[in-house]
């Protein structure tokens, strides 16, 4: 698709991704946007950087919001689903975002005749790692393969950049704010992290080429110890916090603990095992495939957290 007027329609638009994608999309020239997300707060920070951008206050996965968005879709020449509960205490959050919400945006693409989607699945369902996202991820990219609908799907790892709530965002802005930053371990924990802008530019190539049926597992060019991301994001931000190692029993059980407390925990007991699992991934030559180059690590990170303008905006997780 080359028709920059053509519509788009983002579901979980609002997100990390989404509000970098919108970014990118506009920056290549896309004029007619739909975002669709159920979370206010995010969305009407999406609409006050980009006024001309549709958007959609609704929430995917409850039947009878289902008259807000589906007409939407109409005419549409693209749907990007990004939508995905990625962090939460419950099973039930991780089914009815990521399997029973995309149940019925891919009916609602189908009944509509929606040409294209692009899916935003995740290198997760590649890892040694069994949790609740792990398996719903799965589940919800088995239903696009099986849907029919002409897609393809990208499966980043870690990503991190502008309007970041958590993972490397959280872990910048936790580190300016205390004096002692503690590291699970000995902290050497092969990561991948992708760029967000990177991944936004891979994700705009399919939209204009629309591979039929292609999986593409986008990784980070850069392979990083766990302990050296905190240290490199110390340095960029010029931060005098002392880096402390704690065992990763005690860590993993104050993570427990704070999560008794925190309706919303930054980082869970799941995920410090996902990140001690030792998952190496193979991707695509993002420069071969897209023509998208990957920005050296510290560079992307400065970009992140440096920026005068995008890196004070914070979403709520």
């Amino acid at each position: 698709m080359n028709d920059k007027n053509a519509k788009i329609v983002l579901t979980g638009a609002a997100g990390l991704v989404g509000q970098n994608l919108v970014v990118e999309l506009k920056a290549q020239g896309y004029a007619r946007l739909v975002a669709i997300d159920k979370h206010a707060r995010n969305l009407a920070v999406l609409k006050a950087l980009h006024p001309e951008v549709e958007t959609i206050h609704a929430d995917l996965a409850e039947p009878g919001e289902r008259a807000r968005w589906e007409d939407s879709l109409r005419g549409a020449a693209c749907v990007v689903q990004l939508h995905a509960q990625i962090t939460g205490k419950h099973a039930g959050a991780f089914v009815r975002h990521n399997v029973d919400a995309t149940g019925i945006v891919l009916d609602a693409c189908k009944r509509h005749a929606v040409p294209y989607l692009v899916h935003i699945s995740s290198s997760v369902v590649n890892s040694v790692a069994a949790d609740d996202y792990t398996e719903t991820k799965k589940r919800q990219e088995a239903m696009v393969v099986a849907s029919g609908l002409r897609h393809c799907v990208l499966r980043p790892t870690l990503m991190f950049g502008w309007f970041d709530p958590k993972h490397l965002g959280w872990l910048s802005r936790f580190m300016a704010r205390t004096p002692v930053f503690p590291i699970p371990g000995d902290g050497k924990f092969m990561r991948q992290p992708l760029y967000e802008r990177d991944f936004c530019r891979c994700v705009v190539k399919c939209i204009e080429r629309e591979p039929d049926g292609a999986v593409y597992d986008i990784v980070g060019d850069t392979r990083i110890d766990y302990v050296d991301i905190i240290r490199t994001i110390k340095r960029v931000k010029r931060l005098r916090t002392w880096i402390v190692h704690i065992p990763i029993g005690l860590f993993a059980f104050l993570l427990r603990t704070y999560a008794v407390f925190s309706r919303k925990p930054p980082f869970t007991a799941d995920q410090l095992k996902a990140l001690s699992a030792g998952d190496d991934f193979s991707g695509v030559d993002t420069a071969a495939v897209f023509g998208v180059a990957q920005h050296g690590f510290e560079e992307a990170v400065r970009e992140s957290y440096c920026d005068p303008v995008y890196s004070k905006i914070v979403l709520e997780r």
